[in-house]
């Protein structure tokens, strides 16, 4: 089985990590596990003309990391190997997209995320992601 766990550094996030962590444990084979952040992308107008294309892609980078590392260190403390990805784009559309790539059979991942405008039942990458997967998505409150 392949996981692809979304997250964004949310509180959601962390606890869909935590849920992973103790679905892989019921599990007969331990499964192989994506962690993905996908930073929405800079204007490019606004990148372009006042900050340089390594700037940019460090700052990319860091923020991914940074949003990685509280799922990362739970699957970690679990024994759970896992390949980490910080992708740029639309989060939903890279999301769907890459569980094809992965080749996952399920997608996990928060209800909520950092959005500035929470949805009154789940968050709009969240309801983004059920609409484009091709395969089942947790979602963990």
């Amino acid at each position: 089985m392949k996981i692809l766990l979304a997250v964004d550094g949310s509180d959601h996030a962390l606890r869909a990590a935590q849920e992973v962590a103790r679905l892989a444990g019921a599990l007969r084979e331990v499964p192989g596990i994506d962690v993905l952040f996908v930073h929405p992308p800079i204007p490019v107008a606004f990148a372009t003309a006042h900050v340089a294309p390594d700037v940019v892609d460090a700052y990319y980078r860091e923020e991914g990391e940074q949003a990685l590392a509280g799922a990362c260190d739970v699957l970690s403390a679990a024994g759970l190997a896992h390949v980490r990805h910080v992708h740029v784009g639309a989060p939903a559309e890279i999301i769907a997209k890459l569980a094809g790539r992965f080749g996952a059979d399920l997608i996990a991942m928060g209800t909520h995320g950092r959005g500035a405008v929470p949805s009154a039942l789940m968050g709009s990458v969240a309801q983004k992601v059920l609409h484009l997967a091709t395969v089942p998505v947790l979602l963990v409150k």
